[in-house]
């Protein structure tokens, strides 16, 4: 679980339920009709501009946001160096005995296609397109939560129009005007709370984590690649440890120390 994105939408809850506790009555921030329009209106939107398919998939890309865990990049490259150290010592085509070990299917495939002897190009070819497949996955998934980000302000604003409308068509009793504005109101408040206190948030986290997830992967290309032309496993860490910041650099540099000494 992400728990910066958990502490994020409870916060969000919390400063804005706090407003409303302080500000006034709880009952007159509450309309039904209002909500209905915005989410109601917001899905419809969204089933207009994308396949059932995607917008059926909303509740696991919500969840990806919240529970999705980013890749140890450091444990992934000391996998790969080690993948290295057994082909550099017992030769490639070992390293078909260690696949059920491997910790991402992603490894599996490039080890399988180097131990079979397949084109070097090819491998790197089939490999990105894997991952460039992947990105479109994850940009569609994003999308989508964009999708509702932006449509649920603008439904807020109609149902705001619509309640205008019908309060500015009955003006017989003007004492009635303040509760009525109140009411064409709500929804514009409830389109924005949705979007920039859910969607939009959770879609820039899901951008955050696909990033995240296409850099292991990358970094499993090259070190496949680097495995299948035989490099030395030092080269391949190395290779391998340009792909992390600063500061998880030095800190392998310190492990390698300590495990050498």
């Amino acid at each position: 679980m992400d728990i910066a994105t958990v502490i994020g939408l409870i916060l969000g809850v919390v400063v804005i339920a706090g407003s409303i506790v302080l500000g006034g009555s709880i009952a007159i921030f509450i309309n039904i009709p209002s909500f209905i329009v915005v989410v109601v209106g917001s899905i419809a939107a969204v089933l207009t501009a994308f396949p059932m398919s995607a917008v059926l998939r909303m509740p696991a890309i919500m969840k990806n946001a919240i529970f999705a865990k980013p890749p140890d990049l450091s444990a992934l490259i000391a996998e790969l160096v080690k993948y290295a150290e057994v082909a550099r010592r017992d030769g490639i085509l070992s390293l078909e005995n260690h696949t059920e070990s491997m910790s991402d299917e992603f490894i599996v495939q490039g080890v399988r296609m180097a131990v079979d002897g397949t084109d070097p190009e090819l491998i790197e070819q089939i490999m990105e397109i894997d991952l460039e497949n992947l990105m479109d996955r994850h940009a569609q998934g994003k999308a989508v939560l964009d999708g509702m980000g932006k449509y649920a302000p603008a439904f807020g604003m109609i149902g705001t129009l619509i309640g205008l409308v019908a309060m500015l068509g009955n003006m017989e009793d003007p004492s009635g005007i303040g509760a009525g504005m109140a009411v064409a109101l709500l929804t514009t408040l409830y389109g924005a709370i949705m979007s920039n206190a859910i969607f939009l948030p959770m879609a820039d986290k899901l951008a955050l984590r696909s990033g995240e997830e296409a850099l292991a992967k990358t970094i499993i290309i090259k070190g496949v690649m680097s495995i299948q032309a035989g490099d030395n496993p030092r080269v391949v860490d190395s290779k391998l440890r340009t792909f992390l910041p600063p500061s998880l650099r030095a800190a392998g540099d310190d492990a390698e120390m300590k495990q050498a000494a």
